[in-house]
């Protein structure tokens, strides 16, 4: 009998050593790299850096954020794809890149190469102006553009990226002639559209709000469906003559494919939770950011329904990559 109970717990020992080697260690037991598909200092890197911070605190590991501008965050894309999926190196994305995408040739699928987390958050563009040009309304820039063929210069975070398609989507909605200037990320594009150089943008809320609210720039409108709860004063597009016009820049977190699930669903969770914190919300939420912390599952749903739509309006408004 001593014998077989000898046996049996040899037994036990080795299926729960065998069990814990499948398991592997515990995660995360190091730092994790976010990239960041743009730039210091524009809303995606915000929005980036506030998660960031109370995820790790909460994974009891650093997060160290990694940005990797240019190409509308092809270039953080293709990094990211290459890394191993471990949970080790994920990727904070805005639209641009999803906008990227549909009219560029790329060495990664974003569809097959990664593997969807969460959306954390979304901002409505806004049309914005240098002060310097004669328009209060977007009615009145609308018959300023037409004046002016080709001398309205507009600044984007890259071709193809979201802004691009706004502006090209605005210039065929109205009729009017924009020249389009492509920047490697918001901080460098505002800069020249608060020097005069560059006449108007389309940006997030968390991009230009604070100029805004300096006057150093002009908002005409807000290209949402409803108008902005901080700024209520500020018409739609749609409002302003711009039929169909909605554009919203959102974040999400991705991970490269083959991350176990376990991994994207402890991950999610940080998310939800990482936003729901005051210091978060308030914060996302004082340049008209929404919080969302969606489930991988809708979040992947809601990637293949933005390529559709960008894909079409890539279409229609003529715009071509590389």
């Amino acid at each position: 009998m001593r014998t077989v109970a000898a046996v049996c717990i040899a037994l036990a020992l080795s299926a729960t050593h065998t069990a814990a080697q499948a398991a592997g260690p515990a995660y995360p037991v190091k730092p994790i790299r976010m990239t960041v598909s743009s730039g210091a200092g524009g809303g995606l890197d915000l929005v980036a850096r506030l998660v960031a911070t109370p995820m790790g605190e909460a994974l009891g590991q650093n997060i160290v954020v990694d940005n990797r501008p240019g190409a509308s965050g092809s270039i953080a894309a293709e990094v990211t794809s290459h890394a191993a999926p471990d949970g080790y190196t994920l990727m904070v994305l805005s639209a641009s890149l999803v906008v990227y995408g549909t009219v560029n040739k790329t060495r990664y699928d974003l569809y097959r190469d990664f593997s969807a987390v969460s959306q954390i958050a979304a901002s409505p563009y806004l049309l914005t102006v240098h002060p310097s040009v004669p328009a209060g309304n977007v009615a009145e820039f609308i018959r300023y553009a037409k004046a002016n063929p080709q001398k309205v210069y507009y600044a984007s975070t890259g071709t193809a990226s979201l802004a691009h398609l706004a502006g090209a989507l605005f210039g065929v909605r109205t009729g009017t002639e924009l020249t389009h200037v492509p920047y490697k990320g918001v901080g460098a594009a505002l800069a020249d559209m608060l020097s005069g150089q560059i006449q108007m943008s389309f940006f997030s809320g968390g991009s230009v709000y604070r100029q805004v609210r300096s006057q150093k720039l002009r908002a005409l409108g807000v290209a949402s469906a409803a108008r902005s709860p901080l700024m209520p004063e500020l018409p739609t597009l749609n409002e302003s003559g711009v039929p169909d016009f909605t554009v919203t820049q959102w974040h999400g977190l991705m991970a490269p494919a083959g991350t176990p699930p376990a991994i994207i669903d402890r991950l999610q969770g940080e998310v939800a939770k990482a936003i729901q914190r005051s210091d978060v919300s308030t914060r996302l939420g004082r340049d008209g950011t929404e919080t969302i912390g969606s489930k991988p599952a809708d979040f992947a749903a809601f990637l293949r329904a933005e390529r559709d739509k960008w894909t079409a309006a890539g279409k229609a408004a003529k715009v071509s990559g590389r």
